[in-house]
């Protein structure tokens, strides 16, 4: 909880003592007690208790309630309490995030850093809105974003609250990870594990250590994952907070249906979907449904799988998470294909339904590597996240016959990267084609250029020059993949290829 405003010495111990509740874990007793303090205070005393009782709906997965308390909170702060603001719209951006509605968590935080933009004293609220400005980024799966933001925020806790580096350190982790740099994520994982021990804040080490064991899990470290991982959900169980168990529970079945032991997996995502619905957490119980359709695929419920998909991708596509949107149809289409496989007479209709799903799905996915800042990040993403998806297309066009698919999926891999020479200085961009090309030749025309990104994209992504997203490759007048694009453009909201087209 960040702080609340300047109150007297008796309503400060009031306020305490409701602090004191929550880090004992006792998010229960914590919300009962700001809400006694909020009844009948002054104003200023008020919107504090408010905001903190808010804080602690929050916690324990009343997220609804969570955000009508803050609004409560902002409509009545006094005027000489204007400092309670901030802290109340970045503590309201969380409750938003819970609910999936990003839109609205990101316009919250951008008022607090206005806010905060001439503040001196603030420091620390500095750090919980940005730190908050990375969970949105990281939630809409902008890596280059949150990777900015969050060691922007390193450096603020550095200067600011040392006690605190566990918070961007996770989120470090959490951009590493999900850009397939897996030991660096699990290694700054364990930095912010190390951090709550050192500063004594359990709440925090507690979710450090379940964010841990969940990539530890996802890493297939299933003996390491465990030790963490119960540790944190004793904790989140015992203080009621019913938004972390749910997480807690959803990486206890993940650990179960890796380790091949799917009834207990299925009974795990079941307590954290009952959790995520009655919190109102709606992403993430799309989440779990993924994993019990996945369960109901492996056992031949194709019917009762596609369902469960159905309302993951709805909620996902209304809360604008187009890349989510992606990855399910990559998860979908590899699901169908292993269900082609197994059967005794393959259903034809289904590989050519897996077809529709992953070559869009494929290319989208394979299009996030473009927006990463470096050459290490781009070559992670694609061998870890990307190139399975483009395998599966690979593989599903091949055995659905279309040759003309094959070749065209072919030639648009082999094209290459271009690089941005549009964001170089004007004098620079020639002369580092002319130089990189052919020191002979008296100028580097278009062709070259292109064929220096096909060659060294990686390399000059390394050394901090900016890549462009590929172009669209024509053959006769035909532009290659054409319909697949503008599918993958439409039904996940995101860019895939660049306007230029380039003849093969």
């Amino acid at each position: 909880m960040a702080a609340t405003g300047r109150t007297s010495d008796q309503d400060d111990t009031r306020l305490t003592a409701g602090y004191a509740a929550y880090q004992r874990g006792d998010a229960v007793a914590a919300l009962e007690i700001f809400e006694r303090v909020a009844e009948g205070s002054a104003p200023r005393l008020r919107s504090a208790a408010l905001i903190n009782a808010a804080s602690m709906a929050d916690e324990l997965g009343e997220h609804r309630r969570a955000v009508g308390l803050y609004r409560t909170a902002l409509a009545e702060i006094p005027s000489d309490a204007s400092h309670q603001r901030p802290t109340a719209l970045v503590n309201l951006s969380q409750a938003y995030q819970h609910l999936g509605e990003f839109d609205a968590a990101q316009d919250a935080l951008e008022q607090a850093r206005a806010l905060l933009a001439d503040s001196s004293d603030q420091g620390l609220l500095r750090v919980a809105c940005l730190l908050s400005l990375t969970a949105v980024a990281l939630h809409r799966q902008q890596w280059a974003r949150a990777g900015e933001l969050a060691v922007e925020a390193l450096g603020l806790t550095e200067r600011f609250a040392p006690e605190l580096a566990g918070h961007p350190l996770m989120n470090l982790a959490a951009c590493s990870f999900e850009t397939g740099r897996w030991e660096l994520g699990i290694d700054f994982a364990r930095q912010a594990v190390a951090a709550f021990v050192s500063a004594g804040e359990e709440a925090a080490l507690a979710e450090s250590r379940q964010n841990l064991a969940t990539m530890l899990v996802r890493a297939g470290r299933f003996d390491e994952a465990e030790k963490p991982l119960l540790a944190s959900q004793q904790f989140f169980e015992a203080g009621e907070l019913g938004y972390r168990s749910g997480i807690g529970a959803k990486t206890m079945g993940f650990l179960a249906e890796r380790r091949g032991d799917p009834a207990t997996a299925r009974a795990h995502y079941a307590r954290a979907l009952d959790r995520f619905d009655s919190t109102g957490a709606v992403v993430d119980a799309a989440d779990v449904r993924l994993r019990l359709a996945t369960l109901a695929y492996a056992e031949g419920d194709l019917d009762f799988g596609e369902e469960l998909l159905d309302t993951s991708f709805s909620v996902y596509a209304e809360h604008g998470l187009g890349m989510h949107c992606a990855q399910l149809d990559y998860w979908r289409a590899e699901l169908l294909h292993a269900t082609f496989e197994r059967a005794a007479q393959p259903d034809a209709a289904l590989l050519s339904r897996a077809v529709a799903l992953v070559v869009p799905a494929a290319l989208a996915i394979d299009a996030v590597r473009h927006t990463l800042p470096n050459g290490g990040q781009r070559e992670h993403w694609h061998r870890t996240v990307a190139e399975p998806a483009m395998s599966l297309a690979f593989r599903c066009a091949a055995l659905s016959g279309d040759a003309q698919l094959v070749g065209d999926l072919i030639d648009t891999q082999c094209a290459g990267t271009a690089l941005d020479l549009a964001f170089l200085p004007e004098s620079a961009a020639p002369a580092l084609a002319f130089e990189l090309l052919d020191p002979t030749s008296p100028e580097p025309t278009a062709a070259q250029a292109l064929q220096l990104g096909a060659a060294l994209a990686d390399v000059a992504a390394a050394a901090g020059i900016p890549v462009a997203p590929p172009p669209r490759l024509t053959d006769g007048g035909r532009i290659l993949l054409s319909d697949f694009i503008s599918y993958a453009e439409q039904r996940y909201g995101r860019p895939v290829r660049d306007d230029r087209l380039i003849a093969l």
